[in-house]
């Protein structure tokens, strides 16, 4: 699920765009607070993604459907007609890349490190904060944790900061190890 937040150019350029709007109109706080909470949506309902996606669904109701949506989220009215327009224009399957090119676009500006941590279960606050420690002492810079729950690594760590990925996950190290094993 993660991965379906790519960039991609069309979702850079509508990225673009939200952002430029929000920043103008002063209200580039409360349509990042949207983009997240889209984010969370996008990630939890398979309803959504299917109504962004499906070639099924005609333009018309993909506007009904996502301006519903953020209007039931109580987003910003720039949110609600940007996704209208994001839809109106065929677009609505780029929600994904839209997503992170306006966390890129966003975490420039404000000049903060996101950082996503992956876990095989829930990490308790005390974790939370050594991880947030290490990465500051690391990075020079307070990140912004978002944390997922993949039960596919087993054990250990994922952390993800921009293009790069530090893997110290039970699963990797594991198929390291048969790999090693094959060669000898």
């Amino acid at each position: 699920m993660a991965d379906d937040f790519r960039t991609t150019e069309v979702g850079d350029r509508y990225a673009q765009a939200l952002f430029d709007l929000a920043l103008e109109t002063g209200r580039l706080d409360a349509v990042r607070a949207d983009v997240v909470s889209l984010k969370t949506a996008w990630i939890e309902s398979a309803d959504l993604r299917r109504l962004a996606t499906s070639p099924v669904i005609s333009a018309d109701d993909q506007v009904k459907g996502l301006t519903a949506v953020a209007a039931k989220a109580r987003f910003e009215p720039n949110t609600v007609n940007f996704l209208g327009l994001l839809a109106q224009n065929g677009r609505a399957r780029d929600l994904a890349a839209v997503i992170a090119g306006f966390e890129r676009l966003y975490a420039k500006h404000a000049g903060v490190v996101a950082a996503e941590v992956i876990s095989a279960q829930p990490l308790d606050d005390k974790q939370l904060t050594a991880i947030k420690t290490a990465l500051n002492k690391s990075l020079g810079k307070a990140p912004e944790l978002t944390t997922r729950v993949d039960p596919a690594i087993l054990g250990g760590l994922k952390v993800k900061v921009g293009s790069k990925l530090f893997d110290a996950s039970l699963k990797t190290k594991l198929d390291q190890m048969k790999f090693a094993l094959k060669r000898a």
